[in-house]
């Protein structure tokens, strides 16, 4: 089983270290805001298709 093995690996690299584990957190922030802004902005842009401003 591959899992084990991966989670181990992924705590050594990210979580291990208080500073890693930071870095980790923010750079997961900001690809979840940008994605997030993204999928907003789309939705929005597919409700008011055809809509003047």
């Amino acid at each position: 089983m591959a899992a084990p093995a991966l989670t181990a690996k992924l705590y050594s690299l990210l979580f291990r270290r208080t500073s890693t584990f930071a870095l980790t957190i923010v750079v997961g922030a900001l690809f979840f805001e940008r994605a997030f802004d993204q999928g907003a902005d789309a939705i929005y842009e597919h409700i008011n298709e055809g809509v003047r401003a």
